[in-house]
């Protein structure tokens, strides 16, 4: 799950005259000034955003932005829903912290609920703050209960910047910061569009790739293996959605050697692939998971889902993950009016509907932009892979992803772009499930027409 930020804005934010309303620019120079830059070599869009609304966000200088990336993959519901706001205002007033040890009924109500939307015997809820932290909890526990250490992550993953979610992300941040926890393995990416062990006709032989994977791993390791922790769809990986089959087999791999699996589905849970959960669709059911992002629809919330039997072994052995906001009610009671308004409207059906519409949008746009050369994903989720390098030289897909990201936000979109050695870049698009057929049109007619400003100036 990489930062969501335009990584390829080369651009910092341009000061404005100081003092002057309705500039990027305040008094003391540019905006950024006091911030501690936290995005890599990432720059901060190159405007202060001043509201939000639904699919759209608007700058101070006036200018709305469709927001094609729901704030930072969390914004299922869109920006300032009546509803959410509605349960901010009224929850706020009444409840909003406690001491750790407390419960309260918002807290009570949405793990009740959460576990009504899973199959069994996932009925055990602990509630959080974000991604990273879910997994370091869930990662915590599988060694706990395993009374193993070793972890195995894909090799393009991103779960999160704490210390376990860290040593588990393999697509950026490992270098500089001193050695990573002993015990970490990476797997082979399954990434069709490029693969690296194929069978007779060029295509990507995953299970044989799965099997090279795994036995590299079983050679490393000293015999520890607690967990397998990975996305069902990999999103900052470039949204590589799994082959049909593979999370079986991997959940084959797992058992064969006592390890339980973990999903991180906190960009695809809650209905934005078009299915409740994206484990669904293999039919695979986790020992773990975890949630965050789209439960709290924007707002801080987070939730590990797991079995009894694991719980109780976990207690048993005095599993401990006492945290200042665990079970919070303010964030709980949000998480339950999200659930109500996915239920309510059937925004499962309605990421199906729009995203087999947005597919047909940028699959036409595919067949007139040869500089687009794959797209991907489900529901609304969904990838599109810029390749440059054969026509503008090496690191044509950088600059031309650059150069697509820039001219997408000058004309009001904003996208965010995934860039990794080998690959060209990836737009993930993943707006609101609440967009409108004609913010979809227009987010894609913007796209259709920075590519072709970007190919033109480079």
């Amino acid at each position: 799950m990489l930062p969501e930020t335009p990584e390829t804005l080369d651009t910092p934010g341009t000061p404005g005259t100081p003092g002057t309303p309705g500039t990027p620019g305040t008094a003391g120079g540019a905006p950024e000034r006091h911030l501690i830059r936290y995005s890599g070599r990432a720059a901060f869009t190159p405007e202060v955003i001043a509201r939000a609304a639904g699919t759209s966000v608007y700058t101070e200088s006036g200018r709305e932005l469709l927001d094609f990336t729901s704030g930072q993959m969390s914004a299922i519901l869109g920006h300032s829903h009546p509803a959410i706001v509605a349960t901010v205002r009224e929850q706020v007033a009444l409840l909003d912290h406690l001491h750790s040890g407390m419960l309260s009924r918002p807290v009570i109500e949405l793990t009740r609920r959460l576990a009504e939307t899973v199959p069994d015997p996932l009925e055990k809820a602990l509630l959080l703050t974000t991604g990273a932290e879910a997994n370091e909890a869930a990662v915590r526990m599988a060694k706990l209960v395993t009374g193993r250490h070793e972890i195995v992550s894909f090799a393009r993953s991103w779960h999160g910047m704490t210390q376990a979610a860290a040593n588990a992300t393999y697509s950026a941040g490992r270098k500089g910061y001193g050695p990573a926890a002993p015990g970490h393995f990476a797997l082979p990416v399954p990434d069709r569009f490029h693969p690296d062990v194929v069978d007779a006709d060029g295509s990507l032989d995953w299970r044989r790739q799965l099997d090279l994977g795994f036995d590299l791993i079983d050679a490393q390791s000293v015999g520890s293996l607690a967990a397998c922790l990975v996305e069902p769809i990999l999103s900052s990986g470039g949204i590589i959605e799994l082959p049909p089959g593979y999370l079986a087999a991997l959940a084959r791999k797992c058992r064969e050697r006592d390890m339980l699996l973990i999903l991180d589905e906190a960009q695809t849970g809650l209905c934005r692939t078009g299915d409740w959960y994206a484990f669904q669709h293999d039919g695979v059911v986790p020992d773990i998971l975890t949630l965050s992002k789209t439960l709290g629809a924007g707002l801080p919330l987070a939730a590990v889902l797991t079995s009894p039997e694991i719980e109780q072994r976990a207690y048993d052995r005095g599993f401990l993950f006492f945290t200042t906001h665990v079970n919070d009610p303010l964030p709980a009671a949000v998480g339950n009016t999200v659930l109500d308004v996915l239920v309510r409207d059937r925004l499962d059906q309605r990421a199906r509907r729009l995203g087999t519409t947005l597919r047909g949008r940028l699959d036409e746009l595919a067949t007139r932009h040869d500089i687009v050369g794959d797209v991907r994903g489900r529901g609304l989720l969904l990838g599109v892979e810029l390749v440059g390098d054969q026509a503008l030289g090496a690191g044509g897909a950088d600059r031309l992803g650059a150069a697509v990201t820039r001219r997408c936000f000058e004309l009001g979109l904003h996208m965010n772009i995934v860039q990794l050695p080998g690959m060209g870049g990836t737009f993930r698009i993943a707006p609101p499930l609440t967009a409108s057929d004609d913010e979809i049109a227009r987010g894609v007619a913007i796209l259709d027409e920075a590519l072709t400003d970007a190919v033109r100036d480079l």
